[in-house]
């Protein structure tokens, strides 16, 4: 018995409209690029306590979002001076927010109390936080208005001085 395949100009254009369709799906869910201005996208996760953390519920202050892993030497250099940025600020509104999407937790944990984080540290772990932000590489600080537009998105290091700078028209400034 001889088996029946299809003529090969009909295999071809079967696999070539296969992938003209998967072509189309994809380029339909490209995200656009996000710009400084545009409306932080909102995110509902919890911290390490396990209390629940919500972009939303922040709108009125400014929030820095902070992606970071603990093997990087910025992340360990400028944390010191996210601490004291957010002590100084806080009670003006400053919120910061720690989200860590590649070390294991009790590397995370250790750094924490290392460096005495008194802010909130989120594990991203299906990393959606850090795609909705389309953060593809750390270190990467978000600064996001009280009216939750992105104000600045900056790749390595951050000093104190570009905190002042973007961060002044939302909090008063204190010695």
């Amino acid at each position: 018995m001889t088996e029946h395949r299809p003529p090969l100009s009909l295999l071809r254009v079967v696999v070539l409209l296969a992938l003209a369709l998967l072509l189309a799906a994809c380029a339909g869910e490209k995200v656009q690029k996000l710009q400084k201005g545009d409306l932080a996208p909102d995110f509902t996760t919890h911290d390490f306590d396990g209390r629940p953390l919500a972009l939303a519920e922040l709108k009125g202050s400014p929030v820095i979002l902070r992606f970071w892993s603990v093997d990087c030497r910025y992340c360990r250099a400028d944390t010191p001076i996210f601490n004291q940025y957010f002590l100084r600020y806080r009670e003006q509104g400053l919120r910061v927010i720690y989200i860590n999407t590649m070390s294991p937790e009790q590397e995370v944990r250790s750094f924490v109390r290392e460096l005495d984080i008194r802010f909130p540290v989120v594990l991203d772990r299906d990393g959606a936080i850090a795609a909705s932000y389309q953060v593809k590489v750390v270190p990467q600080t978000i600064v996001i208005s009280p009216e939750h537009r992105i104000v600045a998105a900056m790749l390595g290091g951050v000093g104190e001085e570009e905190l002042k700078t973007l961060l002044a028209p939302y909090l008063a400034s204190k010695p």
